[in-house]
């Protein structure tokens, strides 16, 4: 058998350390919703939301299949470039996750009831989890060339994702507190001005301090990473 070369070795590392981040984020988003139940708020039922974690599953396993039966190389000029995105993103994940606190986790949970979060980067925009996911979904296969990976994952993603906001944003825009604290915000991309942030909620429960409302980032349910 023709011995792997060190560049292949070092990125099916980072796809399965990036595969354990995952396993870690689920683990954590259960703790929240058991702590969002025990206040009250249910997860809302998603029929998306299998095919959603078959998705990001499918990106790790595909990105290594291709890299190793299509034999891909590593292009410096497209590698480093896209190893910067793919940790850019998951600073701006991991700064969504600080940012919603306990109200963080993968699924729909309507715990708006516990105040509308406008801190972090929910300043400039009402979804930047996922622009994180978008980037690390094209970012991590084009690290070492998966192009065919890359572009498959970003159709998929994009319906996936049409789902998702249909529900998300059908129990945010129910809410008046959110429509006025965050209605006039972009989806995605951020004004060159952002508004300025509102007040954090106040006399919650210290867990749930510095949620956002719903969204797998406080408040908003998260999608899971690629």
């Amino acid at each position: 058998m023709e011995k792997l070369p060190v560049d292949v070795w070092a990125y099916l590392g980072l796809l399965v350390a990036v595969g354990v981040g995952r396993l870690l984020e689920m683990r954590l988003s259960r703790r929240h919703q058991r702590e969002l139940q025990a206040l009250g708020f249910a997860r809302q039922p998603e029929r998306g939301f299998a095919l959603m974690v078959s998705l990001h599953t499918g990106v790790l396993l595909a990105a290594a299949v291709e890299v190793l039966w299509a034999r891909r190389p590593l292009i410096v000029g497209l590698a480093v470039p896209a190893l910067l995105a793919f940790l850019l993103a998951n600073v701006l994940r991991w700064w969504v996750i600080r940012t919603m606190a306990a109200h963080w986790n993968v699924n729909v949970v309507n715990s708006l009831a516990l105040g509308v979060v406008t801190g972090g980067p929910y300043r400039f925009v009402r979804h930047p989890n996922y622009v994180a996911v978008f980037v690390e979904l094209v970012a991590l296969p084009l690290v070492h060339t998966a192009w065919v990976t890359a572009l498959v994952a970003t159709a998929l993603h994009a319906i996936v994702l049409r789902r998702r906001l249909a529900l998300e944003e059908s129990v945010l825009d129910a809410e008046p507190a959110y429509r006025a604290q965050m209605g006039d915000k972009p989806r995605f991309v951020p004004r060159l001005r952002a508004a300025p942030a509102g007040q954090s909620p106040v006399g919650l429960p210290r867990a749930v301090q510095g949620g956002r409302g719903w969204e797998s980032a406080g408040g908003r349910p998260d999608e899971p990473r690629a």
